[in-house]
């Protein structure tokens, strides 16, 4: 026990004259939220608006919407980029009905750092995440897709215009695919682009991987301890679950 205490004072020594003399600390790695999601027995869902075109903005808010349709919200995270009235700002697509069109207009900003991509779950119920040009060939009788940018991992390779170098750190959150299993992650500290989609390939291992979102970057997992508000959300990508019996 002494000689754990001691081990201890001395790093909080070091710790102290590098603060003093203005020597760099060493560096802690980011850390992360991770959940791993099985299509085939965990049902994913897209959410936008209510019945009245209302769009939900919260998890509470779903969840209460939810709740009074004898269903719980168990997971959920936001899904993607949206416009200033909320809309998606690519292509969305929830219960197999298109809601908003595929985007792959050129334009300013993360979603338009192409290539962008797609996270959709086909027919069959398989998820992928794609280039967003290769849409039009899953689209048919596509059960959920949501279109984000950039594409941070394709085919095991990280996107070719983050900068390792990058000094524009933010939380952030994405999705990866590993067979029939959905990767979340989202960021507990702030990261680069670049760290971001280099965690998504080498440490969880997904060859294909979209950035959804940052600075609102919100997780909804009770079971974690997780009922992020960080601000109104757009599109929010759901496991839902029948509520428990009264």
């Amino acid at each position: 026990m002494a000689s754990g205490l001691m081990r201890g004072a001395a790093a909080w020594l070091c710790l102290a004259l590098a603060s003093l003399l203005g020597l760099p600390a060493a560096a802690r790695e980011p850390r992360y939220t991770v959940l791993r999601i099985d299509t085939r027995s965990q049902p994913l869902a897209l959410y936008l608006n209510d019945e009245r075109g209302r769009p939900f903005h919260r998890f509470k808010d779903l969840d209460a919407w939810l709740q009074a349709r004898g269903q719980r919200l168990r997971y959920a995270m936001n899904a993607g980029m949206f416009e200033p009235d909320y809309s998606p700002v690519g292509l969305f697509v929830a219960d197999g009905r298109e809601r908003a069109p595929l985007n792959l207009r050129a334009g300013e900003g993360n979603f338009y750092l192409k290539p962008n991509g797609v996270f959709v779950l086909d027919r069959d119920g398989k998820p992928h995440v794609i280039e967003a040009s290769r849409y039009p060939d899953l689209a048919r009788g596509a059960r959920l897709a949501t279109q984000s940018g950039p594409l941070l991992v394709e085919s095991g390779r990280i996107h070719s215009a983050l900068d390792p170098q990058s000094r524009s750190r933010h939380l952030r959150n994405g999705i990866g695919v590993k067979g029939d299993e959905v990767i979340w992650a989202i960021s507990d500290d702030k990261v680069s682009l670049y760290e971001f989609a280099r965690y998504l390939r080498d440490e969880l291992g997904c060859q294909d991987a979209l950035y959804l979102d940052g600075t609102l970057s919100s997780l909804y997992a009770p079971e974690l301890g997780r009922r992020d508000r960080r601000g109104k959300l757009g599109p929010i990508l759901a496991v839902v679950e029948p509520s428990a019996a009264p």
